[in-house]
């Protein structure tokens, strides 16, 4: 017993220390392994299951819209990222360059992708001649490298995976509503399949890609109050498209230069769901994403016909569609339903010798550790109606959160004291000046999140320089 305790006792509360616990949960629920490689994870087959389904339903959702996939080479000459000067300049800090093939040095160095605009643009200079070859809506899954000073598993790390959807259109009004449509569909995405909750925005010019017109964004609360950028959309209108030269013979066959966007979702999700939905004894998974949906764990196992009938409940989960999986190890039921709730499975079926000679089982659930005694004949019915209700409960769970972590500042005192004593968002208008962004930053390490689609008119004027307000502005601090 004394084991099966230090199981769950192994997690630091994260009351007293969120960091180490979000360290704790991670390792200890054999997500990742640190490599030898600094800066780099080892993803392991329990974080990569998660990523698997993340990368699943947003690929079937993006193959929807016209969504094609393609792949680009890793390695990106010197000269060409230098061809879009504020892309180049925003990237500069975080590039890795590879200087040698073998033992020759290179006649020009390559640059391991920090993201792949350029490749993108350098295709589609050569693959776009008419009005007739647009649009293009492409998208790959990839790892991209950025020499991140400050690492933490999922969140950020020197090499990660994502997908980057590279997008060129024949007009302004296309590639607007393309940036747009991919927003929504993260921001349902996070909300129908993560349980979590976001709130939809623009950034500001401080703020947005190097090298777009607009970037949109999808900002989540974490239970510590801190935003998690979830996925962005960005505009590039025609920058690139001149900097690059992608133009195309229009209707009147007139030649005009081409409008791209460009969108993307990370691992660092992984983080969100952990830090938006874990608690003391580790992950909590939304069924939806969760790789395992539910585990069925034998009591007295070596008793004639339990693990006969464990087999027959599994069974019949399966055939219902749910994702299960049976502990016949050797290991104590204590000890299995601590390692089911570190490990986050939405729903544990207990059943023994009593359940089958009343012909039921116990059906516990991870969110709320709530019992419920369902018949064998209705189990798997009983299950996936379960699942959804937890599903639901967790969505619920978060926004509730989220909106109790929402305030607002009319005053910049009130902002500074707000920021300071009650972690969350803090809603607050804003001049559009960048040195009044410059300044909140430097008196309160908190950042614009967005300016979200939806407004509210919570002042006329921005309480750090008294002038007209244009904006009202989400603010936070953030991973």
């Amino acid at each position: 017993m004394v084991k099966e305790k230090k199981l769950v006792e192994a997690i630091t509360s994260m009351d007293a220390d969120f960091a180490q616990w979000y360290t704790d949960v991670v390792t200890k629920a054999e997500l990742i392994d640190y490599s030898s490689v600094k800066g780099c994870m080892v993803i392991k087959p329990a974080g990569y299951a998660i990523w698997e389904n993340i990368q699943k339903e947003l690929d079937r959702r993006f193959k929807e819209t016209g969504v094609e996939n393609v792949y680009m080479p890793m390695f990106i000459p010197e000269s060409l990222l230098q061809k879009e000067k504020d892309h180049v300049e925003g990237f500069a800090p975080e590039v890795a360059w590879v200087t040698h093939g073998g033992l020759e040095p290179l006649q020009e160095r390559l640059c391991v992708r920090p993201t792949s605009e350029t490749l993108f643009c350098d295709f589609y200079a050569r693959e776009i001649e008419s009005y007739r070859d647009l649009p293009k809506v492409y998208n790959q899954w990839c790892s991209v490298v950025r020499w991140e000073k400050t690492t933490r598993p999922f969140l950020r790390s020197r090499e990660f995976l994502w997908q980057e959807g590279h997008t060129a259109h024949a007009t302004a009004e296309e590639a607007e509503e393309r940036t747009v449509q991919m927003l929504n569909l993260y921001a349902d995405f996070c909300e129908e399949v993560l349980a979590i909750p976001v709130v939809k925005g623009r950034k500001t010019d401080k703020e947005k890609f190097a090298g777009a017109q607009s970037t949109y964004t999808i900002e989540a609360m974490m239970h510590d109050g801190k935003a998690l950028q979830s996925g962005t959309s960005h505009n590039f209108g025609d920058g690139f498209a001149r900097a690059f030269e992608i133009q195309f013979s229009d209707r009147n066959n007139q030649l005009q230069y081409v409008h791209q966007t460009s969108w993307g979702l990370s691992t660092r999700l992984i983080g969100g769901i952990i830090m938006v939905h874990g608690d003391d004894s580790g992950l909590v998974l939304p069924p939806r994403i969760a790789p395992v949906q539910v585990m069925v764990i034998p009591i007295q196992q070596r008793k004639e016909g339990v693990l006969e009938k464990a087999e027959e409940v599994r069974r019949s989960l399966l055939e219902a569609g749910i994702r299960v999986k049976t502990d016949d190890s050797d290991k104590s039921p204590g000890w299995k339903f601590s390692e089911q709730e570190m490990r986050g499975i939405p729903i544990r079926v207990e059943i023994g010798p009593k359940d089958i000679a009343a012909g039921q089982a116990v059906l516990v659930r991870r969110d709320t550790r709530e019992k419920l005694a369902v018949s064998l004949d209705s189990l798997a019915a009983e299950a996936g109606k379960l699942l959804d209700t937890i599903q639901s409960d967790m969505l619920q769970r978060a926004r509730a959160h989220r909106d109790a972590h929402t305030s607002t500042a009319h005053t910049y005192e009130e902002f500074k004291e707000l920021i300071e004593t009650r972690p969350g968002f803090v809603k607050m208008m804003w001049c559009a000046d960048q040195e009044c962004e410059n300044r909140i930053k430097e008196d309160t390490t908190a950042t614009s999140r967005c300016m979200p689609f939806e407004q509210e008119q919570i002042g006329d004027v921005c309480p750090v320089c008294g002038k007209k307000a244009k904006a009202m502005v989400y603010w936070g601090k953030a991973y």
